[in-house]
C-alpha cells in the first residue's frame, strides 16, 4: 500500500523535472508518505477491527511487553488464551507455527492472524479429525507420512476429556474409571501396535466416535474468538456461555452414591465417549420447530452447529436391574412406553459391557425396527463400533414362531448380540454370557420421561378397576367361588340370599 502511493507521489513530481535532487526529493517525500499511512494503520482504533485483528495486536503488544518480540511468542500465546490447557497450547501453536513456515520460532504479527483465520474457516469434521490427530502425531521422514503411538492418542484423548469435563453444566468433573475407558479406546484402535498413521486413526475414529474430539475444535474456536474482549482482565476468564455436548447424567448422583450401593455401568467417562460416539439426537435432543422456522433459519441453525457449542441434554435411568430385578418383564415395564432414544448397557462375565442404542421407543414386534441412529458397541475391554445403520433391533416376547428375546444386528440369521426370551444370557460370537447387570439409559428430555411415568400411573389406575368385579345374584348362583366357600363351611354369602 505504501509502494502504491510511493509510485504516485514519484509519478506527479516527476512532471516538474527529472533531475537528481527532485527525485532524491521525491523518494523523501514516498518515505515520508509510507511512514504516515503506516502509523495511521497502527494508529487504527481497535473497536474498527475484526475480533481476529484485535486479537493479534493485543498479543503482539503482550509479547513486546513481556518478551521484547514483535510478534506473539508461544508463551504469551498460552498464558492469554489457554492458560488452563498448557499441551493444547503447545500442540495447536506449533501447528500454527509448522503450516505458517516461519524462519523464526515465534509468529509474526500478520503471520498469526492469517493462521486463526484458517483454523476458524475449517468446518468439516474430517478436516477437524485429520487435524488435531496430525498434532499429535510425529512425522516420519522415511515413510514422509504421520505416525502416532497409543501413549501420545491416549494424551490426545485425555485432552480432550478435561475440556469436555471442565465445562460441564454442574462444574468441573472428574471419572474414577477414566484411565479404564480411555485404554479401552486405544486398544480398540491400536490392537497392540506400537503405532499407526494418522490418517488410520483419523478414520478409525470417523467410523467409531466421529464427534469425540469436536469438543477440541470448539473450545479452541471460541477462545480465539472471544478471548480479545477478556485478556486484559486481571483473571483468566471462565469461558462464559461455552457448554460442550457432553450428557448430564441423571442428579444427584451420577456416579451411583444414592440408595443404590453399586456404581452405575454408566460412568461419567463412559457417558463422555458415548457422546462422542452416537449422533447429536442422544446427546442434543432435537424440539418440535415452531411453524414460522425457515429454510435460512434452519441453514443457519445447521452452520452454527459445526462451530458452536451444544446445550447438553439429560440422561435418566429408567431401568437398573440391580434394584427393579432382571427379567424380561422388568425391562419391558420399565422401558416400553418411553418415547425418547435409550441406550442399553449389558454387563456380563469378565468385566465385559456392551451398549445397544435405539434413536426410537422400544416396541415387542417379530419384525426388526429401529432408525439410522441405532448402533451396537462393545464397551469394554475394548472399544469398538459393532455395527450401526436402520432395523437393527428386535424385541419379542410374545408372538408364537419367532424367536424371543432382545437381539441386535442387521442379519436376522445371524445378529451380533442375542439375549435369550428370560434375560438371563446374552450371546456374543455365538460365546454364551451371564447377564450380571442391564441398564437403560433415556436420552429424551424431561418432557418424554414424565409423559411415561403418566402413562404408568394411568396403566396402575387401571389395573385397580378391573380387579373389582360387580356380579349380580344370577351370576353368583353359578360362580366357582361359591362352590369353594361352600366347602369351606360357609354355605351362604350373604344373610339375604336364598
Amino acid at each position: 500500500m505504501g509502494n502504491h502511493h510511493g509510485h504516485h507521489s514519484q509519478k506527479s513530481d516527476d512532471t516538474g523535472s527529472i533531475s537528481g535532487s527532485s527525485t532524491s526529493g521525491s523518494h523523501r517525500k514516498s518515505s515520508h508518505r509510507n511512514s504516515t499511512t503506516t502509523d495511521n494503520s497502527q494508529e487504527k482504533p481497535l473497536e474498527q477491527m475484526a475480533p481476529l485483528e484485535r486479537l493479534a495486536k493485543i498479543l503482539t503488544e503482550k509479547t513486546q511487553e513481556e518478551d521484547h518480540i514483535k510478534g506473539v511468542t508461544q508463551n504469551v500465546f498460552y498464558r492469554y488464551l489457554f492458560p488452563k490447557y498448557p499441551l493444547l497450547a503447545d500442540k495447536l501453536y506449533k501447528f500454527f507455527l509448522e503450516n505458517s513456515q516461519s524462519k523464526q520460532n515465534y509468529l509474526s504479527t500478520q503471520s498469526f492472524q492469517q493462521q486463526c483465520e484458517k483454523y476458524l474457516g475449517i468446518l468439516e469434521d474430517h478436516a477437524i479429525l485429520d487435524i488435531w490427530v496430525k498434532m499429535w502425531s510425529t512425522f516420519d521422514t522415511e515413510k514422509n507420512s504421520y505416525s502416532i503411538t497409543p501413549d501420545a492418542f491416549k494424551s490426545l484423548l485425555m485432552c480432550a476429556y478435561h475440556v469436555s469435563m471442565d465445562h460441564y453444566s454442574e462444574g468441573p468433573q472428574m471419572c474414577l474409571s477414566i484411565n479404564k475407558t480411555l485404554q479401552a479406546v486405544v486398544d480398540g484402535c491400536f490392537y497392540q501396535k506400537p503405532s499407526l498413521s494418522s490418517q488410520y486413526v483419523m478414520h478409525w475414529l470417523a467410523d467409531h466416535a466421529s464427534r469425540l474430539l469436536l469438543p477440541l475444535h470448539r473450545y479452541a474456536v471460541h477462545s480465539m474468538a472471544t478471548a480479545w474482549r477478556t485478556i486484559d482482565q486481571s483473571e483468566p476468564p471462565e469461558s462464559t456461555g461455552l457448554e460442550l455436548a457432553t450428557p448430564v447424567l441423571e442428579q444427584p448422583s451420577p456416579f451411583g452414591q444414592s440408595k443404590n450401593p453399586h456404581p452405575h455401568l454408566l460412568t461419567m467417562s463412559l457417558s463422555w465417549l458415548l457422546a462422542g460416539a452416537l449422533p447429536p439426537l442422544y446427546s442434543r435432543p432435537q424440539k418440535a420447530s415452531s411453524p414460522g422456522s425457515s429454510a435460512t433459519g434452519l441453514a443457519s441453525m445447521s452452520f452454527l452447529s459445526k462451530i458452536a457449542c451444544a446445550i447438553p441434554s439429560h440422561w435418566t435411568l429408567i431401568y437398573d436391574s440391580d434394584e427393579n430385578g432382571l427379567g424380561a418383564n422388568r425391562f419391558l415395564h420399565h422401558v416400553l412406553g418411553y418415547k425418547g432414544p435409550t441406550i442399553v448397557i449389558f454387563k456380563v462375565e469378565d468385566d465385559q459391557k456392551f451398549c445397544v442404542s435405539s434413536p426410537c421407543e422400544w416396541k415387542e414386534s417379530n419384525h426388526y425396527f429401529g432408525g439410522e441412529g441405532s448402533a451396537v458397541f462393545q464397551l469394554l475391554p475394548k472399544f469398538q463400533l459393532l455395527e450401526k445403520g436402520s432395523k437393527l433391533l428386535y424385541l419379542n416376547t410374545t408372538v408364537r414362531g419367532y424367536p424371543h428375546g432382545l437381539r441386535a444386528g442387521s442379519n436376522p440369521r445371524e445378529p451380533i448380540i442375542i439375549v435369550d426370551g428370560g434375560f438371563e444370557k446374552m450371546e456374543w460370537k455365538k460365546i454364551p454370557y451371564y447377564i450380571e447387570t442391564i441398564e437403560v439409559w433415556g436420552c429424551g428430555d424431561q418432557v418424554q420421561r414424565e409423559r411415561q411415568l403418566e402413562v404408568k400411573k394411568w396403566e396402575v389406575k387401571e389395573a385397580e378397576k378391573q380387579r373389582t368385579v360387580k356380579l349380580s345374584a344370577a351370576d353368583w348362583l353359578d360362580h366357582p367361588d361359591r362352590y369353594l366357600l361352600e366347602l369351606a363351611g360357609r354355605p351362604q354369602y350373604h344373610q339375604n340370599q336364598t
